[in-house]
Formats: structure tokens, C-alpha cells, sequence
């Protein structure tokens, strides 16, 4: 269903035909998900380093090297802003820019409604919204998101589409059981 519904809408629909996760479907959206949690891990540990001059784990499960804000980013991103692709980047980076900054407060929000704790924190920053976002965090969300879009997806796409099916589904089912008990136990925790 919602492959057909995306894929009317202009978005992927090159690649492999044959693929497990061909088009724009729940397994391809998984490994989308799984892959920007590893890149925010990575981008989240090297900001700190920029930062502040040493390595801190920015890792938001308890096991595994997974940030799943940015996760849930390259899925909203590749939903929301795939079909734009071709157009302008300002267009792209822009979007980018509310929508992340939209979702990390969204996260924030719900972090700490139903878990009672606080991952970030922007009070005391310029421009920032009730301290969950800011501009400056909202900037960096455009770029994540127009680099994303232009130059990763694509890339992630062709990677995806060359696992082979049957070992495909079962991967997909196998870490998708494996990150619901990790997301679940962080939660808990």
C-alpha cells in the first residue's frame, strides 16, 4: 500500500525490480532507519569531538552504535523530500531544515513526557523553541537533510536493493526484532 501510494507521488522507483526492497517499502524504509541511527551515532560522536576536543559516545540505545533521532530523520526525509531530488537544493535544505528542526522537538517533547528524562537541551541558547530546538541545530538539519537527499540516499538505495531477497527478508526480520527489544530496553531503562 504504501509503496504504491509513495511511488505515484514521484518517489524512488529506479533500481533493482527484483530486490526485496525495491521501490519505497517497509523494508527499505527499515534499513533507512537502521542506517541514519549509525550515521547520527557517527556524526553525533564526531560533532563532540569538533566541539569539545574529545571523543564522547553519542550513542541513544543501550546496545549498539544507534542514534535513532537521525534514523527517524533519513526516513521523514526520504518520504517527505525524495520526489524533490532534481529541484533546487535551497528548496531541499530548507525543508530539511523545519523538518528536522520540527522532529528533534517532537522527540524532545515525547522524550520527556513519557520517560521523564532530557537527551538535549537548548534553553540557553540563540533562537532556540521552549529549549527542545534552535536555529543554529535547525541549520545543521538542512545540511544533514540536502546531503542526504543528494548524495546518500542514492547511494543507500543501490546498496540496499543488492542484498539478495531471501536473506534480505530475514535480515530485516532478524534486526528488526533485535532493535524493537533494544529500543524497548533503552526505554525501560
Amino acid at each position: 500500500m504504501i509503496t504504491t501510494r509513495l511511488q505515484r507521488r514521484g518517489s524512488i522507483l529506479e533500481g533493482n525490480p527484483y530486490s526485496f526492497a525495491h521501490g519505497l517499502n517497509r523494508y527499505k524504509l527499515f534499513w533507512i532507519f537502521l542506517s541514519g541511527s549509525i550515521i547520527g551515532f557517527v556524526v553525533e560522536t564526531l560533532w563532540c569531538y569538533v566541539r569539545l576536543g574529545y571523543f564522547e559516545s553519542r550513542q541513544g540505545l543501550l546496545y549498539g552504535p544507534f542514534t535513532p533521532v537521525y534514523g527517524i530523520g533519513a526516513v521523514l526525509f526520504t518520504v517527505a523530500l525524495y520526489r524533490f531530488r532534481h529541484r533546487n537544493s535551497l528548496i531541499i535544505f530548507f525543508s530539511s531544515m523545519v523538518l528536522g528542526g520540527a522532529l528533534e522537538y517532537v522527540c524532545s517533547f515525547l522524550q520527556e513526557k513519557l520517560l521523564g528524562t532530557v537527551s538535549w537541551e537548548y534553553s540557553n541558547s540563540a533562537l532556540n523553541l521552549h529549549g527542545r530546538t534552535n536555529l543554529t541545530y535547525s541549520v545543521f538539519w538542512g545540511v544533514l537533510g540536502l546531503i542526504f537527499i543528494k548524495h546518500s540516499l542514492p547511494s543507500l538505495t543501490r546498496w540496499i536493493e543488492q542484498i539478495p531477497s531471501g536473506p534480505g527478508i530475514i535480515l530485516t526480520r532478524v534486526l528488526l526484532v533485535f532493535m524493537a527489544v533494544n529500543i524497548a530496553l533503552s526505554g525501560m531503562a
